[in-house]
């Protein structure tokens, strides 16, 4: 389980990413419960025309603890909100308690209370239920898992037996997509340097950061500002500084076509027709390299803050939550000789995930446009220094990490030429220096990562290896000159 970095109000990252994959089998050795009435206190949200797409979106406050239950090949086992929710889960065993709210109360109550007859109420837990939850009590990533037996009444609810399944499972043969933008405010944040400040900024004029810092509406800033040691095994020691800041708007995007699936009909989900998860959003930097990087040829990387959110999207009944990790760092990499006074400012957008067709499978999308401009100058020196202020982000599905992307702006100056100096007879006297020689600085990015076999939680064929999603490399000039 991960340890959580105590929370703190921090912008939104976005994130959007990809699906856990795993498949799921009944227990053989278990009754199969009869046919499940929908639940009397569930919300009849499930899509009555399968024509019309579900709508994804942010959930909303009150859907924090939202579940949605679906029994395939069931009549009227379509996914619908339910009154049920995960009292507590246990992934070492994948055990879950299961309670129910009921009608005008806010306390659970259990699930499986046989009725007079001996039989189960309706509404309740059964075998084939496949289950959707957002963060729960031992479930801080979500649950999306199949009830493969039900153990028995506890005095919080009906204890199960649990075991992974698939999205198609719940969304069958619906359409669904969506952009949704990550609240900045719902990010956990650990500062791995003493001089870093987070901001963001919300709607209803909510700002949180040092005092004075201009955010947009949904957006994360960090800002940071250190010294660069000098590198183990690098030529030559040096001094250098790095200060500025990455500021981003992220958002998930999310779809799923179920063309290829008859889960609505069917005891088992045929899996999507198509499916996309991805991280997309506004980037903004400006940061600052000043001094002479005592580096060496292999990039030196030091992060300076992670970040951690678990944003809900609603996708028609179902909780779909994704799962965002940020990384922010900084990297350098030169032969300890080039002084630099550089400073760059850098907008621009991204986007970075996976695609599925039943034709091609699963294909990276990696897209980014930026444009910058320097905004000083300065090399000196022969030598080459490369440094880049970048983010690493993950995006998953209920606990599963299916897309990795690392957008990396970078700068880069280089400097060819020689350097003589002259001194007159005499002690005391002055030398003079004369240089010759040229220098030019680069503004670039990388934009690089991997999709993940955990996609498959889409239902789709299961990815046998990781697949990268290629580089996308630019490069332009800032700035040249004589020495």
């Amino acid at each position: 389980m991960r340890k959580r970095p105590s929370r703190a109000l921090v912008p939104a990252l976005a994130a959007s990413a990809l699906f856990l994959a795993a498949g799921c089998s009944a227990d053989p050795g278990q009754s199969s419960a009869a046919a499940r009435t929908p639940d009397a206190g569930a919300s009849a949200t499930s899509t009555a025309n399968s024509d019309q797409p579900l709508a994804v979106a942010a959930a909303p406050a009150a859907a924090a603890t939202s579940t949605a239950v679906a029994r395939p090949g069931a009549a009227g086992g379509k996914a619908h909100k339910t009154s049920l929710k995960v009292k507590s889960y246990d992934s070492h065993t994948r055990r879950a308690v299961i309670s129910t709210v009921a009608k005008g109360t806010s306390s659970p109550s259990p699930t499986g209370t046989p009725t007079p007859a001996g039989t189960r109420a309706p509404g309740r837990t059964a075998v084939g239920d496949v289950i959707a939850s957002a963060p729960a009590p031992g479930a801080p990533d979500g649950l999306l898992a199949k009830v493969t037996k039900v153990i028995g009444e506890t005095a919080d609810g009906t204890e199960v037996q649990t075991a992974p399944t698939t999205l198609d499972t719940l969304l069958g043969g619906d359409d669904a997509k969506g952009t949704v933008p990550v609240d900045p405010a719902s990010f956990d944040v650990e500062r791995l340097l003493p001089d870093v400040k987070v901001s963001w900024a919300k709607t209803g004029d909510i700002h949180s950061g040092p005092e004075g810092t201009k955010v947009p509406l949904g957006s994360l800033r960090v800002d940071v500002a250190t010294k660069v040691a000098t590198a183990e095994g690098a030529p030559a020691s040096a001094d250098a500084s790095v200060s500025g800041f990455v500021q981003v708007k992220p958002e998930v995007d999310f779809s799923y076509g179920g063309g290829a699936s008859t889960a609505a009909t069917a005891s088992t989900a045929s899996g999507p027709g198509a499916a996309y998860l991805g991280i997309s959003g506004d980037w903004t930097s400006q940061w600052a390299l000043k001094g002479r990087a005592g580096a060496t040829a292999k990039p030196v990387r030091l992060p300076f803050a992670k970040l951690h959110a678990d944003p809900v999207l609603q996708v028609g009944p179902i909780p779909v939550v994704v799962n965002l990790d940020l990384t922010c760092y900084f990297e350098i990499s030169g032969d300890g000789r080039v002084t630099v006074d550089v400073e760059q400012d850098l907008k621009g957008d991204f986007k970075a995930g996976g695609t599925f067709g039943t034709a091609a499978g699963w294909t990276p999308v990696n897209e980014s446009h930026m444009d910058s401009s320097p905004v000083r100058t300065s090399v000196t020196t022969a030598g080459s220094v490369k440094a880049a202020l970048g983010a690493q982000a993950t995006v998953g599905l209920y606990g599963a990490v299916g897309v990795t992307a690392d957008l990396a702006p970078y700068l880069r100056g280089e400097a060819a030429g020689t350097v003589t100096a002259t001194t007159p007879v005499g002690s005391g006297n002055k030398s003079d220096v004369a240089a010759s020689g040229s220098w030019a600085l680069y503004g670039g990015l990388d934009l690089s990562g991997t999709l993940q076999i955990q996609l498959a939680i889409f239902g789709t064929p299961v990815i046998q290896h990781a697949i990268p999603l290629g580089t996308l490399h630019r490069e332009w000039k800032l700035a040249d000159g004589k020495m």
